[in-house]
């Protein structure tokens, strides 16, 4: 077997010291995750973000920086993700707008909430981004150099 690593982003989106997350099914069991999926083929991992962000939240917005790049293991399928993980700027929300598959809402938690409730965490990557966010980590949009023909 070829080992493949999946090329994922994920968004943290912060608003009044709340943070955005997804209630997603996955692996059978119901799970909170930063809007986040796979970097389609062609696809920049920055638009990525937006457009998974949109699509598991129904918000459009602006990313202002990297917050960092993660690489998990999951353990329940094997997979290794290597995870881009962005900050960004709510702008406008589409609440008529459907949600992806397998996506049942979008939430606004605190850190407080978000702790309180990690057993549903689809992975300890989203309580690592929101912690690496919360302490200042910050990188440039323009770290990571991406040429698409």
């Amino acid at each position: 077997m070829v080992w493949t690593p999946h090329a994922t982003v994920a968004t943290i989106v912060e608003r009044d010291g709340r943070f955005l997350l997804v209630e997603e099914e996955s692996g059978g069991r119901v799970v909170l995750n930063q809007p986040a999926g796979h970097v389609e083929e062609n696809e920049l991992f920055l638009d990525a973000a937006v457009r998974e962000t949109l699509e598991e939240s129904a918000w459009h917005v602006q990313p202002d920086y990297l917050v960092g790049m993660y690489v998990h293991q999951s353990a329940n399928n094997g997979v290794t993700y290597h995870r881009m993980c962005y900050a960004a700027t709510a702008l406008e929300h589409e609440p008529e707008r459907p949600l992806d598959d397998g996506i049942i809402a979008a939430h606004w938690l605190t850190r407080d909430e978000i702790v309180a409730r990690s057993a549903e965490l689809r992975s300890e990557m989203v309580l690592k981004c929101i912690d690496d966010y919360l302490a200042g980590r910050r990188y440039p949009l323009d770290f990571i150099f991406e040429s698409l023909s």
